[in-house]
């Protein structure tokens, strides 16, 4: 299986910068039964079944990218410079890994000034990024970061224009409530209050599980044997009451659509067994064509990347050729791509 079977063409200008206003009024290319409908985000009430399960990751984006100054006093005077980091993980020790730019600018044990009340120290490097100690810890530091930190936009995004206020309320979904990724489950960024009711009048379940996104989720695969890329690790748990629910779901001959790769890769982790079951832990998962899925029935997503380990997931779950024909759809019907573009809902 080549990394080039998952290639295809995208004109730069499907690209989308910013979010469909409102959320739920972006295009939903809908893909089922062979055929492909192009219908409205707003419409999946009437799409979904009474006895479907919506499965929606309920991470929190930290504004995890922040623009400081190092102050130094040397031979040469006072100097500075500046420095950019995007913060990746806590780590055991109080510290957090992160890419800072550039590295070769910065001495261990040296300082950068974020805003008045945050600082931190470089403590170490490993394997390319930094480990910093912030001044501050637990809500002060949340609070901190809130101030004086950007919300890590895709690369794709940040290409073409910064990082700005409203994207801390666009890259966040409306239930976003434990703390830790950064990056967005894009697909659920599609949900306001008006749909979530609609759904919830049409009966569809939803159940909510955390995976918190790393920035390892924007890497490319650089193996052109694709069974052999090794994935980026990320955190998640499901739940009890999730874990019940989606079983529950199951057994009435219920759909489970998660809504996100994030979502569908944590439920298909704690169901390695053949069944759900609650889970937490660090999930490195890859799924590629011939993946056998224990309790996904269908996916919603958004467009993603060529060549990305998402485009495998979506191809594990469609069967290639299919995707190769809702690609070329979507691209011939002009639907916005990638983190802020339009969705997709796929049933196979």
């Amino acid at each position: 299986m080549k990394l080039s079977d998952f290639d295809f063409h995208l004109p730069d200008d499907l690209i989308a910068t910013r979010p469909a206003s409102p959320r739920s009024s972006a295009r939903l290319l809908h893909a089922e039964a062979g055929g492909i409908a192009d219908r409205i985000v707003n419409q999946l009430p009437e799409i979904l079944r009474p006895t479907d399960r919506l499965v929606l990751n309920d991470t929190k984006v930290i504004p995890a990218r922040l623009f400081g100054v190092r102050h130094r006093v040397g031979e040469a005077g006072a100097t500075e410079a500046k420095i950019e980091v995007t913060l990746l993980e806590p780590q055991a020790d109080g510290t957090w890994s992160a890419l800072v730019k550039p590295l070769k600018k910065l001495r261990e044990g040296e300082e950068v000034v974020f805003s008045s009340d945050l600082t931190a120290r470089l403590e170490g490097r490993s394997d390319g990024q930094g480990l910093l100690r912030f001044n501050l810890t637990g809500d002060d530091f949340d609070a901190a970061l809130a101030e004086a930190g950007a919300m890590p936009l895709p690369p794709y995004i940040a290409a073409k224009r910064p990082a700005d206020e409203k994207d801390k309320e666009d890259y966040q979904t409306i239930w976003a409530r434990n703390m830790g990724a950064v990056a967005a489950p894009t697909a659920s960024l599609h949900f306001d209050e008006a749909l979530v009711a609609a759904l919830q009048a049409r009966g569809v379940g939803m159940s909510f599980v955390t995976l918190h996104v790393g920035a390892g989720t924007f890497l490319p695969v650089k193996v052109e044997d694709v069974t052999t890329h090794k994935m980026h690790a990320e955190w998640g748990r499901v739940s009890d009451t999730a874990a019940s629910e989606i079983a529950a779901t199951k057994a009435a001959g219920g759909r489970v659509i998660p809504v996100g790769t994030t979502a569908l890769r944590l439920i298909e982790s704690a169901a390695r067994g053949g069944t759900i079951q609650p889970w937490e832990g660090d999930t490195d998962i890859f799924i590629y064509p011939g993946f056998e899925f224990q309790v996904t029935d269908g996916l919603m997503t958004n467009f993603h990347l060529p060549k990305s380990t998402l485009m495998m997931l979506v191809s594990a779950l469609m069967g290639q050729e299919r995707v190769r024909e809702i690609y070329a759809h979507a691209i011939e019907s002009r639907y916005r791509f990638f983190s802020y573009g339009d969705s997709s809902l796929l049933i196979p």
